[in-house]
């Protein structure tokens, strides 16, 4: 597939993830799509983690299903479904997120996208690691594999950093779990542009999408 926007449109979390083996060149192309995005001053602080060992994932995972038992089942559970999203597909997604709270290690390769942003980190430093996080989720999906950018290890950010073994001065800002999609690749589901697009002032619709 080489269409950008059909690849954009389609690119869906893809939660369950077949354990097996995704060849290295694949994954060689998902970090040079990675490495081509933009990122702060050109400082190239990011640093991308390919990780395959079953004892570091497992280490992980324990804090992994702990945030989904404290914060994310629960907030799931108490959530209305969002914009464009049935009760019964918001249902299926919380199965998805549940599945992959189990089976988070039995995917079988990480890119754990990171960044040498110092002890204090501020609120601008996602710029520079998260448009390569975009970029390869889409050559995941233009590769015909799955993914889903997950945060939720940060829940936990101490021990799952230390259980991935960064360094002083370097976090991690998302997790890629990577495999081979169980489900199909289709549209994503999303509320109407004049719901969250404004013109000028807050709150007011952009004007060629007024009565959109």
């Amino acid at each position: 597939m080489d269409d950008v926007f059909e690849i954009m449109s389609t690119t869906r979390s893809m939660r369950r993830l077949k354990p097996d083996p995704v060849p290295d060149e694949l994954i060689q192309k998902i970090l040079h799509a990675g490495l081509g995005a933009a990122n702060g001053g050109n400082t190239q602080k990011w640093r991308f983690m390919v990780v395959k060992d079953p004892a570091i994932k497992q280490a992980v995972q324990v804090w992994y299903k702990k945030a989904f038992d404290e914060v994310v089942g629960p907030r799931y559970a108490s959530s209305a479904p969002p914009p464009g999203i049935t009760g019964d597909k918001y249902k299926r997604q919380h199965g998805a997120v549940e599945y992959l709270t189990d089976h988070f290690h039995e995917a079988p390769v990480w890119i754990v996208a990171c960044l040498e942003d110092g002890p204090n980190p501020n609120r601008s430093a996602g710029a520079s690691v998260y448009p390569a996080v975009q970029n390869m989720l889409l050559a995941i999906r233009a590769l015909g594999l799955g993914s889903t950018l997950t945060t939720r290890h940060l829940q936990f950010a101490k021990e799952t950093e230390a259980a991935l073994g960064l360094p002083p001065g370097v976090h991690s800002y998302a997790i890629l779990p990577v495999g081979y999609p169980m489900g199909k690749f289709g549209p994503t589901g999303r509320g109407k542009m004049s719901d969250f697009v404004f013109g000028d002032k807050y709150g007011e619709v952009w004007a060629p999408l007024a009565g959109a």
